[in-house]
């Protein structure tokens, strides 16, 4: 009879266990989605440089200090001001800290679109020229409505504000193009592909200048790190030392080396040589996100220079807007979580609170599950996945009221009150046993 009482009391628990996937699926991107947004952000706070995974460290600092606020100042201030603040109640307003959470996420995710690059569409490409010859080139798109890209010249070593779109018949196409240098045409043809990034470098050919089509990678960074690759003029190979173990080395007369993704900070003095010399490059900073091209050339008299220019600008969302989120979820967890256990094993038998912890256990399972279900089949773009993610917990916070609405709790003498009816028999067979063995 006990048994069954016990797992009754039990089943009536793990009802209300039916929703709570849902707030783990949110709570558990913080190591994942939440970390990738921080890879798209600007993470030097100016007294202090962040990796994007060390944001993950507020979360459980922040619970640290939560829990103590929350026993010893939140919740006897809630209660001096009349609110019955159940544990129902207090898990059901960890869920909506939940749902503001991941609304705040949407926003940030929005923001962080709004600054970062356009993506060219189908049959589109974006297009950047870059000027390496010693003078000015005009330079003109033949064949179709593209030619007023360029109006004006372009200057020596001029750095392009912005990529210019260009427009495809097709997926892949031929493109011409007319330069002008001093006083003579040069004609040019060239193929790309749609929905790419292409630099048109233009370059010194004895009396006359020529040019190479060189495709730009995109989202070339990852986890706050910078791009760079190199441009060498010069007529031999250089090597060039990057850090401990990064190096590359870039052929001679123009030729372009792959990007290769270091850390960010200043470099003011990279390492390089040739077969017969070796010289510095001042680098400067190299900003979180960012792609740049350096172009070697030895113009002065100063020995061989780096001339830089972005191909991604740098993340420009600091880190800190992070910040919000980070609270309210971590709020949310101190009374979701907390409050969810310990309303548990209050209500639970003392024979059943391990099946309670696997049930508990179980639920994060779950949780993690739909938030790989959403991914794979959703197809929203992030910020709107976020979006769904924070209306799906309002509206399992909504069922969750009700069902709490409906749940009688049990008080501890309820639950307790069969072992203690026990104790008289065994301390009664405890003192006959002791008894019976001083007699002996």
């Amino acid at each position: 009879m006990q048994l069954i009482r016990d797992v009754k009391t039990l089943t009536r628990i793990l009802f209300l266990y039916i929703p709570l996937p849902m707030f783990w699926a949110l709570l558990e991107q913080q190591g994942s989605r939440w970390t990738l947004q921080a890879t798209k952000m600007n993470c030097n706070l100016g007294f202090v440089v962040l990796q994007p995974d060390q944001m993950q460290v507020l979360n459980p600092l922040l619970v640290l200090i939560f829990i103590p606020l929350f026993d010893l100042v939140i919740y006897p201030l809630v209660s001096k001001c009349g609110i019955n603040f159940s544990s129902l109640r207090k898990m059901a307003v960890g869920m909506i800290l939940a749902c503001l959470a991941f609304a705040v996420v949407a926003v940030v995710e929005i923001k962080i679109n709004e600054k970062a690059q356009p993506q060219p569409g189908p049959q589109e490409i974006f297009l950047q020229v870059l000027n390496l010859a010693d003078d000015e080139v005009k330079v003109t798109v033949l064949g179709d409505e593209n030619n007023s890209l360029f109006p004006e010249s372009i200057k020596s070593f001029q750095k392009m504000p912005h990529y210019s779109k260009l427009h495809l018949k097709t997926k892949s196409q031929d493109f011409h193009f007319h330069l002008k240098y001093h006083n003579l045409s040069v004609y040019t043809e060239h193929s790309v592909e749609e929905k790419k990034w292409y630099s048109l470098i233009i370059r010194e050919d004895g009396e006359s200048i020529s040019s190479m089509m060189v495709k730009d990678a995109e989202n070339i960074t990852t986890n706050g790190m910078s791009a760079v690759r190199f441009v060498n003029t010069l007529h031999k190979e250089v090597s060039i030392n990057l850090g401990t173990d990064i190096a590359l080395t870039v052929g001679e007369d123009y030729d372009v080396s792959a990007y290769r993704t270091v850390q960010i900070g200043e470099y003011p003095a990279v390492h390089c040589k040739t077969k017969d010399d070796d010289f510095l490059l001042n680098l400067g900073l190299l900003d979180f996100g960012a792609a740049y091209l350096f172009v070697i050339t030895n113009s002065t008299s100063q020995g061989p220079q780096a001339w830089k220019t972005e191909d991604i600008p740098a993340n420009k969302v600091s880190i800190a807007w992070q910040l919000p989120q980070y609270v309210l979820v971590s709020a949310g967890e101190v009374m979701f979580s907390v409050t969810g256990l310990e309303f548990s094993y209050s209500q639970a038998p003392s024979s059943m609170k391990s099946v309670l912890q696997a049930a508990w256990l179980l639920t994060i399972g779950v949780g993690n599950f739909i938030v790989l279900a959403v991914a794979q089949f959703s197809g929203l773009v992030q910020w709107a996945e976020f979006v769904l993610f924070s209306c799906f917990l309002l509206l399992v916070c909504l069922i969750f009221s009700i069902m709490g609405y409906y749940y009688v709790s049990l008080k501890s003498e309820d639950i307790q009150e069969p072992a203690e009816k026990q104790i008289p028999c065994i301390q009664e067979n405890t003192i006959n046993l002791e008894t019976k063995n001083t007699m002996l």
